[in-house]
């Protein structure tokens, strides 16, 4: 677990806030992936994380750009379109003990790279999985992109006539273990889930919506700024308590009344708590979160916070029975199948 940082100038490490940042961002100025980089560098300067134990990953679109742009100590991989679950795969098998921080997009996701979304979730990779999600291709000038509204129109390619994929919908339905929904313009909120992400044992998904101020920003698109400082319902307020504890008590299964608070338990010994402010939504349940998105989508709401969470499962490396010592650190010897083990091999294909 990370120590716990000292509410100051610098952290528990000795760093400031600026020894997390990275490059100046080229990104279109109110963009809001910078305010996401930005609760990265906060998150990351507040809970004290050691830079050389993160390695950072993406694919393409200007979301993958951003790694650039926060944590210039940390290790970093831009892989091919869609293709960053792949490489943290990889990565991560090879080196149990980073963390991992991945930043993709709604069209990095939901199209080229949607199949290799669902297995990594089903495999249960050790990574956060950040979507800044805009409903746009930005860098091919603003297309529609699979999550874009049903029935939007864009001035340079009409309207859309298909419905919007919702990737933290899908993230549930594969078998993720923690998926939450923010805005970047709620930057309390996106920093408070991004600390109990990257607490968490397994896959998180932190689909944020973004606005893209160049293609995507008119009023009636719900990816756009207005709509979302108008119309985003938090389904509770988020407390992230470092290194608390919580004593151990029965599951609870009544559905938690306004006003309300529950905690919910990191792996690592934090803890989020959430106080409900008026919407009925337990976390803990598969289904009513399902059902949550589903009414969300029927509804046209923009509902934000800690969507669903459950005990961690066994993590990729587990489930392939990998030693605990990262494989990056065994020796030619320990890696190589003796000359008798390959023998014995071949002889049961004979």
């Amino acid at each position: 677990m990370p120590p716990k940082a000292n509410i100051g100038k610098t952290n528990v490490l000795g760093l400031e806030r600026a020894d997390y940042k990275g490059l100046t961002s080229t990104l279109c100025p109110g963009c809001g992936h910078d305010s996401i980089s930005n609760q990265i560098i906060s998150m990351a300067f507040e809970m004290g994380l050691q830079q050389h134990n993160v390695v950072k990953f993406s694919g393409i679109g200007c979301s993958s750009k951003t790694p650039a742009y926060f944590l210039n100590g940390s290790h970093g991989f831009n892989s091919l379109h869609g293709r960053m679950p792949s490489v943290a795969t990889g990565a991560t098998l090879a080196n149990n003990r980073l963390i991992a921080l991945g930043v993709s997009g709604d069209g990095d996701t939901g199209s080229i790279g949607f199949g290799q979304f669902k297995h990594m979730i089903r495999r249960n990779v050790p990574i956060v999985y950040i979507i800044e999600n805009n409903g746009v291709y930005g860098l091919t000038k603003g297309q529609f992109s699979a999550t874009a509204d049903e029935g939007q129109k864009l001035k340079y390619y009409g309207e859309n006539p298909l419905p919007a994929i919702d990737l933290a919908l899908e993230a549930i339905i594969g078998g993720c273990t923690f998926v939450a929904r923010s805005f970047s313009g709620d930057a309390k909120q996106v920093q408070t889930l991004l600390k109990a992400a990257i607490s968490h044992r397994g896959t998180a998904v932190v689909d944020i919506i973004s606005p893209c101020v160049t293609f995507n920003n008119d009023p009636q698109s719900n990816k756009s700024y207005d709509y979302g400082k108008k119309n985003e319902i938090p389904l509770h307020h988020i407390d992230f308590i470092q290194g608390g504890f919580v004593p151990a008590r029965e599951e609870i299964t009544v559905e938690y009344g306004e006003g309300e608070v529950i905690d919910v338990n990191m792996h690592d010994g934090s803890t989020i708590r959430l106080k409900k402010l008026g919407r009925d939504h337990d976390p803990r349940s598969r289904a009513r979160a399902i059902a949550l998105l589903e009414e969300a989508q029927r509804e046209q709401t923009f509902v934000t916070g800690l969507l669903y969470y459950e005990e961690p499962r066994p993590l990729l490396g587990e489930t392939l029975h990998l030693v605990e010592e990262p494989l990056a650190n065994l020796s030619d010897d320990q890696l190589r199948p003796s000359r008798e083990a390959l023998d014995k091999l071949m002889h049961a294909f004979m």
